[in-house]
């Protein structure tokens, strides 16, 4: 997005009738994508580190792959690896800079974001978004060594968790604000949805295995890939069976990172732009979004798993991705010529490839 370009269905009139400035569209777009780039590096350090767990405890290497596949890169993985061992995958998902889905790559794309947004973000956000990208930009293969990788998921996790409590205390409650709040919804449904879709059917047992110590050692990792686990055990009685796991996962209203709770945050951020400031082009969005919640809720995960749960993962899926492409036509430009158009941050990281 060129400097200065507008979306002329923004106005300058928030709640309360103080006047301010319009929001530029390329700041709409920049929130967007800041907030989806570092819930993705917490979501990454998560599975990271859960996986070397569980497979450390069960001598099987076969949870590196689910890696590979959550984030749809098996085509541009085993173009460079024979194998998904850990080093390989470790490697390829934390220090990889030709890797888009990297963490390296993903800290430096949030980072430009970022600087696009200066005049809108607190120093404190910006001081500590330069910290943890010079640190991830630092990291070498000593740093990734299985003795080394789980206090390196914890430093990630605990440094996004802190850009969230800065963001939270600092970030001025406007437009751009709302944006944030879909960036992030955004990025917490597509990355529940996929590892749902994964895990479910790589860890489905045989009949003789339902119930026993692996299975649901395998289901607690799941959990624990999604910040889940101790939530569940407060509110959901009984075994840790498939279906319960998914169930919660999807339509637990209480639970941060659900589907249910991400789909309404993002429906309320969409529908404020709209009602607070004016933004009558969000229509389309807010509509699919309606769609999706309406949909979750009137199905039993029963009916959902009977139906086909791989099916309608890749419906959510899909509509989210359409959600995104209406939010962009509806709040900035599709095009704009060559000439007024600022440098790619990073040539082999374009917000559109790194971000279906």
């Amino acid at each position: 997005m060129g400097a200065g370009i507008m979306n002329p269905l923004m106005i300058d009139i928030p709640p309360g009738g103080i006047a301010m400035p319009n929001l530029l569209s390329r700041y709409a777009e920049c929130t967007i994508w800041l907030a989806r780039y570092m819930e993705r590096i917490e979501n990454l350090a998560r599975l990271i580190d859960v996986t070397e767990t569980f497979v450390r405890a069960r001598s099987t290497s076969t949870g590196w792959l689910s890696i590979v596949q959550i984030n749809a890169d098996d085509e541009r993985f085993f173009e460079r690896h024979a194998v998904a061992s850990e080093e390989n995958v470790v490697g390829f998902y934390v220090i990889d800079r030709e890797n888009p889905n990297s963490i390296v790559s993903i800290a430096h794309a949030a980072r430009e974001n970022a600087r696009s947004l200066r005049p809108l973000i607190s120093t404190e956000m910006w001081m500590h978004l330069n910290m943890f990208t010079n640190a991830i930009s630092a990291l070498g293969p000593t740093d990734i060594r299985p003795s080394n990788l789980s206090a390196l998921c914890a430093r990630l996790k605990q440094d996004c968790q802190t850009h969230h409590g800065i963001t939270e205390g600092t970030f001025y409650r406007d437009q751009a604000w709302l944006f944030y709040l879909i960036g992030r919804n955004l990025e917490r449904a597509d990355q529940i949805t996929r590892l749902i879709d994964i895990k479910y059917h790589t860890l489905l047992p045989s009949v003789a295995g339902v119930g026993s110590e692996v299975d649901i050692g395998q289901w607690a990792a799941v959990l624990r890939s999604a910040a889940a686990y101790h939530a569940y055990r407060r509110t959901v009685p009984g075994d840790m069976t498939p279906a319960h796991v998914v169930g919660f996962l999807l339509k637990n209203d209480g639970f941060p990172r659900s589907l249910s709770t991400s789909l309404r945050q993002l429906h309320w951020a969409v529908g404020h732009l709209r009602t607070d400031y004016g933004l009558k082009n969000g229509y389309a969005a807010a509509e699919r979004i309606e769609e999706l919640r309406a949909t979750l809720a009137e199905q039993t995960v029963e009916d959902i798993i009977l139906r086909g749960l791989h099916e309608f993962l890749d419906w959510v899926q899909r509509e989210l991705h359409l959600v995104q492409g209406e939010i962009a036509r509806a709040f900035w430009p599709p095009a704009m010529p060559a000439a007024a158009a600022p440098p790619d941050p990073d040539p082999g990281l374009s917000q559109e490839q790194s971000q279906s």
